[in-house]
């Protein structure tokens, strides 16, 4: 029985090594990428602020060596779901089972004046480049701002205003400075009242503005103006966007899309066509848009899978949990756990933050890279 898997990002990894680790050179199993490594979302925050260099956040993906498991970075143009077909610049693809994992797409020239006079730092080169747009910065009006719902890692927002702070104020630049942070929710982390209260008692303490329940709309470039969806309006020096999120546009006429993501089975993760299966930011699934959501999930998809291969453990049914880490900056990271299940309102529970929790963080990332590239890192 042959897999193919779409995308590596968290998803998409963990699949691929669950997989092999159960079934070995007896697996066939293609993963496709356009990328050339996998980044976590937070190492472009480390990269951003100055405290790792690019070249040691990328994890390329030539190191993967999974038994029975074949990478091949290629850009996809069509998905054929009826057929679990997909032609590639390298060819053309076919499977029994296909596992669609492509995460979200970013568009930042959605939001008007965004490219010309801002900044956005979801996407790795934008992340990556701003390390020297901070580095030139004076100081000034910082906006950091939410241009669409929904977007990924809902936290990091407000861990880009906590850090953004000690960044100014380690450099001597925080007194002439102003940080406003722009979210459409009325408070940070809506799942987790112990979080979102921890994070408007960190944004009081450090003189960052709070402004809740609004999106920007708009940068108007002339003025250095941001344009938000009441009507109002606020000055900038340097704004800091998550740009507009989409479906990828090869799986948008693939046909596998409602309401603008994949529709899947809440327990099982498995779309409306049979053996076709959607993780992560690309499915709408009802947990965030988050790498730890799709790790989870994919664990499910492995489970489903191997019962189809014949496997000997029993699948199982996700369940909506969840843990991300927060950074409050000056070495702080708090340990948010939130769970989301069909039919119950979201629950979330807070620890820390502490010193040992951002010891914690780094092995969460240390034993993931350990997991699926097979080699140490620090």
């Amino acid at each position: 029985m042959r897999v193919l898997v779409l995308g590596a990002g968290f998803g998409g990894l963990e699949l691929s090594t669950s997989l092999s680790e159960e079934f070995g050179d007896e697996l066939d199993l293609v993963l496709i990428d356009q990328g050339e490594g996998f980044v976590f979302g937070f190492s472009k925050l480390d990269v951003m602020f100055g405290r790792a260099p690019a070249a040691a956040v990328v994890h390329p993906y030539r190191d993967l060596a999974k038994p029975g498991v074949r990478f091949v970075q290629t850009t996809i143009r069509s998905i054929d779901p009826t057929a679990k077909r997909v032609e590639t610049d390298s060819g053309v693809f076919e499977a029994d089972v296909m596992v669609i994992a492509l995460g979200a797409e970013l568009d930042p020239a959605a939001t008007p004046g965004l490219v010309e006079s801002g900044h956005e730092f979801y996407t790795v080169p934008a992340a990556f480049a701003l390390r020297e747009v901070l580095a030139r910065f004076d100081g000034g009006r910082v906006v950091v701002g939410v241009t669409s719902t929904p977007f990924k890692c809902p936290p990091a927002p407000s861990e880009t205003a906590l850090l953004m702070h000690e960044y100014l104020s380690e450099r001597g630049r925080r007194g002439t400075s102003e940080i406003s942070l722009v979210m459409p929710f009325g408070v940070p982390i809506p799942p987790s009242p112990a979080a979102s209260e921890a994070l408007l008692v960190a944004f009081a303490e450090r003189g960052i503005h709070w402004h809740p329940g609004r999106l920007v709309h708009a940068l108007d470039p002339d003025r250095k103006a941001v344009l938000l969806s009441d009507g109002t309006e606020m000055d900038y020096d340097l704004f800091l966007g998550v740009p507009v999120h989409r479906v990828p546009t090869v799986v948008e006429e693939s046909g596998l899309t409602v309401d603008g993501w994949v529709p899947v089975d809440p327990l099982t993760l498995e779309t409306t066509f049979p053996n076709v299966y959607a993780v992560g930011d690309v499915a709408s699934v009802g947990t965030p848009k988050a790498g730890v959501f799709a790790e989870g999930q994919a664990a499910v998809v492995a489970g489903q899978i191997g019962a189809l291969l014949g496997g000997k453990a029993e699948p199982s049914t996700y369940d909506g949990r969840g843990v991300c880490y927060l950074a409050f900056g000056a070495d702080l990271v708090a340990r948010v756990e939130v769970t989301f299940l069909s039919g119950k309102a979201p629950a979330g529970l807070l620890e820390g933050p502490s010193e040992a929790l951002a010891t914690e963080k780094g092995e969460f990332g240390s034993s993931r890279i350990q997991r699926w590239f097979g080699r140490t890192w620090n």
